[in-house]
């Protein structure tokens, strides 16, 4: 199973279940080391470089963002 897979697997799951997903996945990090993390945001940063240059995302203004953000805080 790839990643995208997973992850579209993952979306289909009830909110209280993806929240507990979310948390396993974040305490499991909990064990790397500041290298290991450092290499998994380059990697990230990688993939979302490689999706905005092929289209398969757009970028979005960050006060918009932020805009938003608060917008449904309220």
């Amino acid at each position: 199973m790839t990643i995208e897979e997973l992850k579209k697997e993952a979306l289909r799951l009830a909110p209280e279940g993806r929240a507990s997903l979310a948390r396993e996945l974040l305490s499991s990090l909990d064990s790397l080391n500041d290298a290991e993390i450092e290499q998994l945001w380059i990697e990230e940063a990688i993939r979302r470089d490689k999706e905005l240059d092929s289209g398969a995302a757009s970028a979005s203004p960050a006060g918009g963002v932020l805009d938003r953000a608060r917008a449904r805080r309220k």
